[in-house]
């Protein structure tokens, strides 16, 4: 897959994500958590679960396998499709090495999404998943860490530093 294909399938699923991640949240209803946490997956709102999915898997096999430019320009397409970023991160089970590895290549690509703090999040808790089943997370925070940016975006490090500094 080209980067222009990859691209375009990107923007196409951004146009579809669009109203579902602006929707707007009625926050003086006092139910509005309930409902949010009852209503459908973003992907399944537009469906388009199956097709995300398979993209996904597809752009991180690309990210993992490609070079330095070709993993740049991926995060600033992920940058750039805002809604799809949001929508598209796939399950992974933390508690297998590659399930593990997935779940970082997602982190990886979208480099601190909106917030860094989230990303911590997810990577605290997918790192303490990982490491109670057994899963040797260091080499496999190393391995995602050298292939991620080096750009403290938002003043809470790097990508890789934020991965590096989990594996010691």
């Amino acid at each position: 897959m080209t980067l222009a294909e990859i691209e375009e399938r990107l923007a196409q699923f951004d146009a579809l994500l669009q109203p579902v991640a602006r929707y707007p949240i009625d926050m003086s209803d006092a139910e509005w958590a309930q409902k949010l946490r009852a209503a459908p997956d973003s992907l399944t709102q537009a469906g388009i679960r199956g097709e995300v999915v398979a993209l996904v898997r597809a752009v991180l096999a690309e990210y993992a396998r490609g070079d330095a430019e070709l993993r740049t320009a991926l995060r600033v397409l992920y940058a750039r499709y805002r809604s799809f970023r949001w929508a598209a991160a796939i399950p992974t089970d933390a508690t297998t090495a590659e399930g593990f590895r997935l779940g970082l290549l997602q982190l990886s690509i979208r480099d601190h999404g909106e917030d860094s703090r989230d990303e911590i999040l997810t990577l605290d808790e997918d790192c303490r998943l990982a490491a109670e089943a057994g899963v040797d997370i260091a080499p496999i925070l190393r391995e995602v860490a050298a292939m991620s940016s080096d750009v403290d975006k938002y003043g809470m490090g790097s990508m890789r530093d934020t991965l590096l500094g989990h594996a010691h």
